[in-house]
């Protein structure tokens, strides 16, 4: 008896809590948002071998997603929101674009656009308001010298990502590592981050190598990598630093060492990838696939969690003011599921989403960063990428 009581009590509880909600609904104003998703067409350059191709409508499928949970909770609310896609190869057409939404009433960007073009758009914003989500580029120095004070990033950093393999390689005690860099400006880019992270948790770079082979790999690697690999320490792992993977898929197995192999290829750090299905991933993972009728990237997620977060906020503060939306989001009361195992905010010194990194092998999921054991005053999330403490961003001293 005292059991049914319990239940009794509980179903009346809720259907209170759905009444009162229904209620005020019905007595909230309709909201329609309006999010604009402006990408730049970027002509990759060639690649030695085509390992990987990325496909053309990832972002905005991810951002489709977005908008199709948003609708749904919206639907309660007298809430609807829309997305609109404007895109070009042009650098000035596209903050052409930009300009002309604005004047038509559009304040909520999401941006899939280069660093140079980023900036663009960001100096262009000043004065302006608008919200903007970085959903694609993933320079550090946009997250810690060129802060952006327009702009939030739901694309990790490459300081994210070097840190998060960093963590592991020093809880599994793999601390002697051979770095191999590309030719190219990004590739440098990603071996300084891995040098910052490496030295940040102790490990030992015990040389460093530049990839300045030209031939097919296909037909070469077994050879040309075992030879490449030599070196006169030993190593316990290769850091691969290869952004457009040219040659990073051929490393591992074919090192002159066997030693697993991380970075751009073998164990990577990424904010999302299709092996991920716990804490309700799985869901997402079949609807996107539903949509899209392929699997959910890492570009299609920041997109999505970039359209979650202007849904979340317009859920909460029941309105479609972008400065009212910005405040809210960096905000201490800001908080977002995002299938990622606990809720995600976004670190108001440099607008750059906290959130754990998966680190994954092609067909399955290793571990996820921050590592168990490590600590941090605020949050561990928060030993991802650059600490307040680290970047010249204007709002730290408020932070401090």
């Amino acid at each position: 008896m005292r059991n049914i009581n319990k239940i009794s009590l509980i179903v009346c509880a809720l259907l209170l809590f759905f009444v009162s909600n229904i209620s005020s609904a019905k007595n909230l104003a309709p909201l329609e948002i309006s999010i604009t998703y402006i990408k730049q067409i970027i002509k990759r350059p060639p690649a030695l071998s085509n390992v990987i191709e990325q496909a053309q409508d990832s972002g905005y499928q991810g951002a489709l997603a977005g908008l199709a949970d948003s609708n749904s909770t919206g639907k309660f609310l007298k809430q609807t929101f829309e997305l609109q896609l404007m895109e070009s190869d042009q650098q000035d057409e596209v903050l052409t674009k930009l300009q002309d939404a604005y004047q038509q009433g559009k304040s909520l960007f999401v941006l899939d656009l280069p660093t140079d073009t980023l900036l663009k758009a960001n100096q262009w914003a000043q004065n302006k308001p608008v919200l903007m989500f970085n959903v694609n580029e993933s320079s550090d120095l946009l997250r810690s010298k060129q802060c952006l004070s327009s702009v939030l990033h739901t694309a990790p950093s490459n300081a994210m990502r070097s840190d998060a393999l960093a963590q592991w390689l020093l809880n599994k005690r793999l601390t002697q590592v051979l770095v191999v860099s590309g030719e190219r400006d990004e590739d440098a880019e990603l071996s300084q981050s891995f040098k910052r992270s490496a030295k940040r948790f102790g490990l030992t770079l015990i040389e460093e190598k530049q990839w300045t082979f030209n031939s097919d790999l296909r037909r070469s690697a077994q050879q040309e990598v075992p030879l490449f690999t030599q070196t006169l320490k030993e190593y316990d792992v290769v850091y691969v630093a290869d952004k457009w993977k040219d040659f990073a898929e051929y490393l591992p197995f074919n090192t002159y060492i066997p030693r697993p192999v991380v970075g751009s290829a073998g164990l990577e750090a990424l904010s999302w990838h299709s092996v991920i299905e716990q804490w309700g991933a799985a869901q997402l993972q079949k609807r996107f696939h539903q949509q899209a009728n392929r699997r959910m990237n890492e570009l299609d997620f920041s997109a999505y969690v970039a359209v979650r977060t202007i849904g979340q906020a317009v859920h909460k503060q029941k309105s479609a003011d972008s400065q009212q939306l910005a405040s809210f989001i960096k905000s201490d009361q800001f908080e977002l599921a995002a299938y990622k195992g606990r809720k995600l905010s976004y670190r108001p010194w440099n607008g750059q989403l906290r959130m754990p990194m998966a680190l994954v092998q092609p067909h399955g999921l290793v571990s996820l960063s921050p590592q168990n054991g490590v600590l941090h005053p605020r949050t561990e999330l928060d030993t991802l990428g650059f600490d307040v403490e680290e970047t010249n961003c204007v709002s730290n001293k408020e932070i401090l």
